[in-house]
């Protein structure tokens, strides 16, 4: 795509002297005296106005096609100097357009298409084939080159045996979950038949008697006798 390189200006010359030097494109008689459009003030100064305005139209049939007559028109409209007044936009001749686009068509660089909504001329592939060898030598007389774009391999294998792996180890996560479950259980019963022994145990000591000191009696004491008798 070497047209989107180039500057504009440059590759819309080429393209005229292409379409001068091969007769693609002829202005009529009346196209040293006629106006592009009402906004302007005077007619074109250069002789090859015609091809000029020829390649650029094919330009943009090629950017923005299926385009036609009305976009044109808007494209290369302007506004007018109206003096003291404000200006005013007044859009291009639709008939130097028209004529431009039936040449283009019947010299087979433009053709009539329609995409969806849109419809008007299209470029061709012999349209293009101008377009981009124009570009490609104004490209080499500036000594400038496109570098190519690495081509990306695909890898649909590893993607395949990557996504395989992650369903086994799914799998095996799965299996392994339950026997993990399993193995909890019969140790919650174990410390819960701990407990249960325990609590025996605790009644059986509450339920022992507590021994009980011995009480004192008081012993009567021998009588004291007397030393008469």
């Amino acid at each position: 795509m070497a047209v989107y390189d180039v500057n504009p200006e440059k590759l819309i010359h080429k393209v005229a002297e292409e379409l001068q030097k091969e007769d693609l494109v002829q202005p009529p008689e009346w196209a040293i005296f006629v106006k592009t459009g009402m906004h302007k003030e005077r007619q074109p100064t250069q002789d090859n106005w015609w091809y000029i305005r020829a390649a650029s139209i094919l330009r943009k049939i090629y950017k923005n096609g299926p385009i036609g007559v009305s976009k044109l028109r808007v494209v290369y409209g302007g506004k007018k100097n109206r003096g003291v007044r404000p200006e005013k936009f007044f859009p291009a001749s639709g008939n130097i357009l028209r004529k431009i686009l039936q040449q283009l068509e019947k010299a087979g660089l433009a053709k009539q298409a329609e995409k969806g909504a849109h419809k008007g001329r299209i470029v061709t592939g012999k349209g293009h084939a101008i377009l981009e060898n124009s570009a490609t030598a104004i490209m080499k007389e500036e000594g400038v080159v496109i570098q190519a774009k690495p081509k990306v391999e695909a890898k649909p294998k590893k993607t395949v045996k990557k996504k395989a792996a992650k369903k086994t180890v799914k799998k095996v996560a799965k299996k392994a979950e339950p026997e993990k479950k399993v193995e909890e259980k019969p140790a919650e019963k174990k410390t819960e038949e701990k407990k249960t022994e325990e609590k025996p145990a605790e009644k059986k000591a509450e339920e022992k008697p507590v021994e009980k000191a011995p009480e004192k009696t008081d012993i009567p004491k021998p009588e004291e006798k007397d030393g008469k008798q």
